[in-house]
């Protein structure tokens, strides 16, 4: 021994006598049971307690499973929202619809805004008939934009409500029916939004165009426009009561009230509903 321990400083290993083993106190004696599954204590084969526990694990194993599907179902919720394009809310989607609308004095071309021929009914008691009559009007010009919306009227007070109201531009076209008897002047007033519209027309009653020899003149709304209209002879006579005659009067106004609808409702027909393209956030 020494001869394999030379040179190793182990005093202590060395010199220590070697320390009595205590033999260990006993102690209780544990029995382990293992009960037996195929056994039940009415000897019938199967352990009622057994049968418990199981029923309980199935219970619990349930119960996870559900609220793991729970779990999943919102993760594939969330999943999917990212996914799929965002949706408008009802307030988004009517302030991008007038939006729209107030921008089609602008994106439209003029000749859509003021078709080549737009039909009108002269109506049946004008005729003494039962059936109204369809006629077109047909437009003979387009007049330049005018933005100083004042000097596109020729009423003071119109031109002074459009322009408080923030009127951004005045369009025109003129009209005369298949005979080329009746003449009308159709006018867009451009405003910012309905209600600025609807207080340009209050003031602007009634309107004034620059108009050919106007037997009859009005004006009403269409969303963020105002339209305004005048209608007369087309030979230039003077204006003059026509309530006498039935039928001027009613193809006159007739000619005047289609053309200005007709126009009314290409402006301001209600858009698409607005959908957001790509992905979430666009």
């Amino acid at each position: 021994m020494s001869r394999w321990l030379k040179g190793l400083d182990l005093p202590t290993l060395a010199h220590s006598p070697p320390r009595p083993v205590k033999s260990p106190e006993p102690g209780p004696t544990i029995f382990l049971v293992t009960a037996d599954r195929g056994a039940r204590a009415d000897g019938s084969g199967h352990d009622g307690s057994a049968r418990g526990g199981g029923a309980g694990r199935r219970a619990v194993a349930l119960v996870v499973l559900i609220i793991g599907l729970a779990g999943l179902a919102i993760s594939l919720t969330g999943a999917v929202s990212q996914v799929l394009p965002r949706q408008f809310t009802a307030s988004e989607q009517r302030r991008i619809e007038a939006w729209e609308v107030s921008r089609r004095w602008q994106d439209m071309p003029a000749g859509q805004i003021f078709p080549a021929s737009v039909t009108y009914q002269l109506p049946a008691r004008a005729l003494d008939d039962t059936a109204p009559l369809e006629l077109p009007a047909l437009r003979v010009s387009i007049a330049a934009q005018q933005s100083d919306c004042a000097k596109a009227v020729t009423s003071a007070a119109a031109g002074a409500a459009l322009t408080r109201n923030g009127c951004q531009a005045v369009l025109r076209a003129t009209y005369v029916d298949a005979t080329r008897s009746y003449v009308m002047t159709v006018g867009v007033a451009a405003l910012p939004t309905e209600a600025a519209a609807a207080g340009a027309d209050r003031g602007s009653s009634p309107p004034r165009l620059d108009d050919h020899n106007r037997q009859i003149s009005a004006s009403f709304t269409a969303g963020p426009y105002v339209i305004m209209y005048a209608a007369g002879y087309a030979d230039g006579r003077p204006r003059v009561p026509i309530g006498r005659d039935l039928y001027a009067s009613a193809e006159m106004i007739s000619l005047a009230r289609g053309v200005a609808r007709s126009v009314a409702d290409t402006l301001a027909a209600k858009p698409a509903v607005p959908r957001c393209p790509g992905a979430p956030g666009c």
